[in-house]
């Protein structure tokens, strides 16, 4: 995650675009990139969209990494370790949906 991370600051900072990239509009950015990937699936259902999807898998990849883009910027520039901070999420969502309660079910944990 580090060596992302690292690239996507080199990639910015060779760019001077650092002054632009305040918490807002990082996140503005980051939505906005995640708007583009659910573009990709926006009407499409069943072999329609299984279909799609493997003729537009590049298209779609290309979304994902601006989405992680976007999540790595912001991460290195709140000063969040996002490596630690997922594991320690993960964590918590085991304990929010334990196995025993949550395997093969798709109600809410509070739900559960």
């Amino acid at each position: 995650m580090a060596n992302l991370t690292d690239q996507v600051v080199k990639f910015r900072d060779a760019r001077n675009w650092a002054q632009f990239h305040n918490p807002k509009d990082c996140a503005i950015s980051l939505q906005l990139e995640a708007t583009e990937v659910l573009e990709h699936f926006q009407w499409r259902n069943g072999e329609a969209l299984t279909e799609y999807l493997i003729t537009h898998q590049s298209d779609v990849a290309d979304e994902l990494a601006d989405v992680l883009y976007w999540v790595l910027l912001m991460s290195h520039d709140l000063g969040i370790d996002i490596g630690q901070a997922f594991e320690r999420k993960l964590v918590k969502n085991g304990e929010k949906y334990p196995v025993e309660k949550s395997k093969g079910s798709a109600v809410k944990y509070t739900e559960l």
